[in-house]
């Protein structure tokens, strides 16, 4: 059987997948079941991910206002399914959303995750990845 290769021009679950597991140090953990793929730094979680009906759906930690923002400027960003709905928001990857956003929306939420860490947790990530790899110059635009 041939492989799957993702369309370029829509994120789906796949191509989510790997861009979450792209960021530096990034885990893959399932332990919701092997439906909900639950990437982490440093044994925290950045997001979840999943299907419904065949169509891939993330929770992403946000900023509480950029959370409401997002929810009021894309249909396919919801409040954090089985999340704080005030810290997280569920995105529909429908390919309603420019996969510029989507990246962007996944870069901020690893920096918010990896920014709580221990500062020596932090440091050494800073250290062996630097700065901008951690915390791209999109996600500090949100602070």
């Amino acid at each position: 059987m041939a492989k799957k290769t993702p369309n370029k021009n829509t994120y789906d679950y796949d191509l989510a997948k790997v861009y979450l597991l792209g960021k530096p140090d990034a885990e893959l953990d399932y332990p919701f079941g092997p439906d909900v793929a639950v990437p982490k730094i440093r044994g925290k979680m950045f997001a979840t991910l999943g299907e419904e009906a065949g169509v891939g759906r993330m929770n992403l930690k946000c900023d509480p206002e950029e959370a409401i923002f997002l929810r009021d400027t894309f249909d396919s960003v919801l409040p954090g399914y089985h999340m704080n709905k005030v810290h997280w928001n569920t995105v529909v990857l429908d390919a309603s959303i420019p996969n510029g956003e989507i990246e962007r929306m996944i870069d901020n939420s690893y920096a918010l995750v990896v920014k709580s860490l221990k500062k020596a947790e932090r440091v050494m990530l800073e250290t062996r990845h630097g700065k901008t790899a951690l915390y791209p110059e999109r996600a500090e635009l949100n602070q």
